[in-house]
């Protein structure tokens, strides 16, 4: 990650930042769910992990579902109408803003990501119903506190946030420093702001070839962990039902069909800040 103070983006500056010698994993994830903003490099390593474990598939498609699932529950039954989505990754169907303003069109959504790829489409996520309101940061999740403090620019910090951290805590490799990252992110939002999680883990050796493997092929790694690490970012909030789940069962309809019927290895929580 960049040590870039965060800041507005600009696509068309970011864009000499691309480098795609290299997999991706905004851009592998994109082509596990069937998008097209990837490269023959995040392809080919994608099909070498579909060889070793084609779950993986399920995963990256699940874990989509349950970003829908937890922004609906948040903006619809607990009435959260800010967002602070870090790691956002690739633009798809259903991005936060659409899923939060599409329940209550006023919501405001701030974009974190210093990936180059993802920014060069941040156009694409910065649209917004006229009552609401989207920004983009290029920002660092390793400066917690200088991403609260831009993203006070579009949100009331004094108001709850639903803090939202997809499949992007496998990057940092040391568990404590990522459970320290967490903590100070949460110690700038008040009481009765929600922090939402999900990651893949290390629940099967499938899994974990999978992991070795990307992280064999030059990209940035991207480590898994056991359950009971994910379970740990959640430490002194309130674990909303049913807790720490498989990203298939956190309150899944059984006939999603964007829902893969099998066990996944992922997992998700959602927290409310006392």
């Amino acid at each position: 990650m960049s040590d870039s103070n965060p800041q507005l983006v600009d696509a068309a500056d970011i864009r000499a930042r691309i480098d795609t010698s290299k997999p991706h994993s905004a851009r592998f994830w994109n082509y596990f769910v069937g998008g097209k903003d990837n490269y023959e490099v995040d392809r080919e390593i994608g099909d070498q992990i579909k060889e070793i474990f084609p779950g993986l598939v399920d995963v990256a498609v699940a874990s989509r579902a349950f970003l829908g699932r937890a922004v609906t529950y948040l903006a619809g039954e607990v009435g959260i109408r800010q967002f602070l989505d870090i790691g956002t990754g690739l633009p798809t169907a259903d991005n936060t803003h659409q899923v939060a303003q599409r329940v209550a069109p006023e919501s405001r959504i701030v974009y974190v990501d210093n990936d180059p790829i993802v920014l060069a489409h941040a156009n694409a996520l910065l649209t917004s119903t006229p009552e609401g309101k989207t920004a983009y940061l290029d920002a660092d999740l390793y400066d917690p506190d200088s991403v609260l403090e831009a993203a006070a620019g579009t949100l009331d910090l004094s108001q709850p946030v639903g803090l939202m951290i997809l499949n992007t805590l496998g990057h940092v490799a040391e568990y404590e420093q990522a459970r320290g990252l967490v903590d100070r992110l949460m110690a700038g939002l008040p009481s009765g702001s929600h922090l939402v999680i999900s990651d893949s883990t290390a629940t099967s050796e499938g899994m974990i070839a999978a992991s070795n493997a990307y992280n064999s092929s030059g990209a940035v790694p991207y480590y898994v962990r056991p359950v009971e690490e994910i379970a740990g970012f959640f430490e002194g909030l309130d674990l909303v039902e049913p807790g720490v789940a498989q990203v298939t069962a956190w309150r899944a309809q059984e006939d999603d069909p964007a829902n893969p019927a099998n066990a996944v290895d992922a997992y998700c929580g959602v927290g409310r800040k006392p």
